[in-house]
């Protein structure tokens, strides 16, 4: 049984009834109990470690992105030219879902892409961009996400995940074996 899942179930149950009371509670928990043995999660294996000099790099560097692509699509939409849009595929090193999605949670916080589908199965971020037509804009897309994957993993990211990040990868940008 997981007794914080059924604790939280219980004060949003408590919470929706408006009122703290004893049967309040009570149904709150028996409900909780019939939830999770109704409908079982399945067991989440966290590999999460937490790197305060990482997280700084990550932090300092995504409001140093943020600013900087602030002002560039504030740019582009007065001049009035965003050029010709397309999506990219930019595969990933990292293959757990959680640091999958804390990348795409990284990538999609920065202006000016948008995040528009992650493939979890081939570790893959699909963006949309502006300005398609210059391979070197496409380019420095590709590199803007690797580097955001890179300072993740650094940041939140195990020994092994670390490592991958150095793996030689294919002129596709994928790794050899992706």
């Amino acid at each position: 049984m997981d007794l914080p899942l059924i604790a939280w179930l219980t004060v949003i149950w408590t919470l929706l009834w408006t009122g703290l009371s004893w049967g309040n509670v009570i149904s709150g928990v028996v409900v909780a109990v019939v939830l999770c043995l109704v409908f079982p999660l399945p067991a989440v294996e966290l590999d999460l470690r937490l790197r305060p000099i990482g997280i700084v790099r990550l932090a300092g560097y995504l409001l140093y992105d943020m600013t900087s692509s602030t002002a560039t699509v504030t740019w582009q939409t007065l001049r009035g030219n965003p050029g010709p849009a397309a999506v990219i595929a930019v595969p990933l090193r990292c293959r757990t879902d959680l640091m999958i999605a804390a990348t795409s949670v990284a990538v999609s916080s920065v202006p000016g892409g948008a995040l528009v589908e992650v493939n979890g199965s081939t570790a893959t971020l699909y963006l949309h961009v502006s300005h398609a037509d210059d391979p070197r804009a496409v380019d420095r897309a590709r590199a803007d996400v690797r580097r955001l994957e890179t300072l993740v993993v650094r940041a939140f990211g195990t020994r092994a995940e670390i490592a991958r990040l150095t793996e030689p990868t294919r002129p596709d940008g994928r790794t050899p074996d992706a």
